[in-house]
């Protein structure tokens, strides 16, 4: 039985492109051109890298990193806390003493 080759799957004689889709790159083809995928993401953007043809990671430049993750400042709980309209309720905390359990060593 012979099989008709399958036209959206690339020939087995032709070589692999790291590029074959625009920013996405081959786990193996990444490791191996570490270099070239860093100039691709400050100058191009976002660099995707496959294993088994699944998206597992995306290489992104550190200002963007930082900027996607913020500061640690809680600044953004604060505002939210003084913008909300149950901002002026008092909250009465409870004072108990803390049970104690006796616990063997």
């Amino acid at each position: 039985m012979t099989r008709k080759p399958d036209p959206s799957k690339p020939k087995a004689g032709k070589a692999r492109s790291a590029n074959a889709r625009r920013g996405y790159w081959l786990l193996q083809d990444a490791k191996a051109r570490f270099s070239e995928l860093v100039r691709k993401v400050r100058s191009e953007g976002p660099q995707h890298v496959t294993v088994h043809g699944r998206d597992e990671v995306v290489v992104i430049a550190a200002e963007e990193f930082r900027r996607l993750k913020g500061s640690a400042t809680g600044r953004a709980l604060i505002e939210a806390m003084q913008a909300s309209p149950c901002r002026e309720m008092d909250i009465d905390p409870g004072r108990a003493p803390m049970p104690v359990r006796d616990v063997a060593l």
